[in-house]
């Protein structure tokens, strides 16, 4: 107990000392603006809901209240002091104005987190969101933010705005999906595989190494509505550590005596990031999720479905759709890839023909994709089953601005539409094949 007393004045001392700081006050508030903010006690309790800070010095002010750390909300809000639990969702929409998508990365081992940052720094270039921000949680973990002003203010008519939490939770999970495998490889190389085994096998289910990959395997946290997180410079009461802003290149290098308070040097959390850069970013994520299905049912149409044998391809059996995309694409071109691919594949094209068609696809959009990204998704295609393109009621259609026929929607499937046409163009050669054998 006495030890315990002794650990808090020490927190109390250097929270004082801290937060006297006047470029710290100016960061806290500077961040704070169109947030709801709510100050924490010793992590004992926080201070009233909806707050907000009116100037810089109100900071001290809760300082020498007992305050230790502040923490504030994703949202962005028209007037944080007018939320209350008892408002409807409708009356939620109307007062967001936006949202920061903020990765939570949590893990009981430092070196892990840094491993799965690292990771999805790599996802986000990939996607060309390349202004994004990263802090030390303070103790274990890191906060990265990618903000709103990146993301576009709606998609397919639904206002960005008004899908918090659904699409920052779903933004979450696919960046999850996506670091899977170089995150189970990442922690497999670093930990003693003979004593433990690889923790593969528990990511597939096999609790052979159970208690150990609970232990060390990285999360991701969801989000929910008002939901809180440390904001960057303020202080972590367990460790007395500063939020402080890590820059992609220091990641592997970070160690927790970079965030000593009584050493720390401001930087920017929030980057100037260009308008709509994460739209992609966040289309990709979307068109996911939609049709994402339970594994079972993936492996089962992956096992049954084998591809069709088109005697005599040609372009004219191809759907309308299809055709409006191989003359080339402005936006959507990794969809159009994604759907181009699993067609082909799907009616029996040989794959130096198929590679041919990609790549004079590709040079045929207003920005063609890099060679390097189509090689390495037609290397991950050839390496799993055949699976079907996206049917034509989902959103990678109209996404990318193609809009199927009515006929093509009877069909369902491109595949399906091929089969039927092709079919027909034979039947009508074979009659006049008969035909023209008869008059001779």
């Amino acid at each position: 107990m006495e030890k315990q007393n002794i650990k808090e004045q020490r927190i109390r001392k250097i929270t004082q000392m801290y937060y006297s700081r006047k470029d710290i006050q100016k960061e806290l508030f500077e961040f704070s603006k169109d947030r709801e903010i709510a100050p924490s006690y010793m992590m004992e309790s926080f201070g009233k809901r909806p707050d907000s800070f009116q100037y810089p010095g109100d900071i001290l002010e809760l300082v020498k209240g007992g305050a230790t750390s502040f923490h504030c909300s994703e949202e962005l809000w028209d007037d944080p002091l007018k939320l209350s639990t008892e408002l409807t969702q409708k009356k939620l929409d109307e007062l967001r104005i936006g949202w920061d998508f903020l990765i939570d990365i949590d893990s009981k081992y430092l070196d892990y987190s840094k491993i799965l940052a690292e990771i999805i720094v790599g996802i986000l270039k990939f996607y060309g969101v390349k202004n994004f921000g990263i802090k030390f949680s303070g103790s274990k973990g890191f906060h990265m933010i990618v903000p709103w002003k990146a993301f576009p203010k709606e998609i397919n008519k639904i206002m960005t705005s008004d899908m918090f939490p659904e699409w920052p939770r779903i933004l979450t999970q696919f960046i999850m999906e996506m670091c899977k495998k170089d995150l189970i490889k990442g922690i497999t190389e670093t930990m003693d595989v003979e004593k433990y085994g690889s923790i593969r096998k528990y990511i597939k289910g096999d609790e052979q190494t159970g208690d150990f990959a609970k232990k060390v395997m990285p999360d991701l946290i969801l989000v929910s509505q008002r939901h809180l997180f440390r904001m960057p410079y303020s202080l972590h009461e367990k460790t007395a550590l500063a939020s402080a802003v890590v820059l992609p290149e220091e990641l592997k290098d970070f160690q927790p005596k970079d965030a000593d308070p009584l050493k720390i040097k401001i930087r920017n959390f929030m980057p100037d990031a260009k308008e709509g850069e994460a739209t992609e970013f966040l289309r990709e994520a979307l068109d996911w999720y939609k049709n994402k299905k339970p594994e079972e049912t993936r492996e089962r149409e992956k096992t049954e479905f084998k591809p069709i044998q088109i005697s005599e391809f040609s372009e004219d059996i191809l759907p309308p759709s299809i055709k409006k995309i191989l003359q080339g694409v402005k936006d959507g071109r990794k969809r159009s890839l994604f759907i181009l691919i699993n067609l082909f594949r799907s009616i029996g094209i040989g794959r130096d023909e198929l590679e041919k068609m990609i790549y004079d696809w590709n040079e045929k959009n207003s920005v063609p994709l890099k060679k390097s990204y189509i090689k390495s998704q037609l290397l991950w295609s050839y390496r799993n089953k055949i699976i079907l393109p996206p049917n034509y009621d989902k959103e990678y259609y109209r996404g990318i601005g193609v809009i199927p026929t009515e006929e093509e929607l009877r069909y369902k499937n491109p595949v399906s539409y091929i089969v039927k046409k092709g079919r027909q163009e034979n039947t009508q050669n074979k009659t006049k094949h008969q035909k023209k054998k008869k008059l001779d």
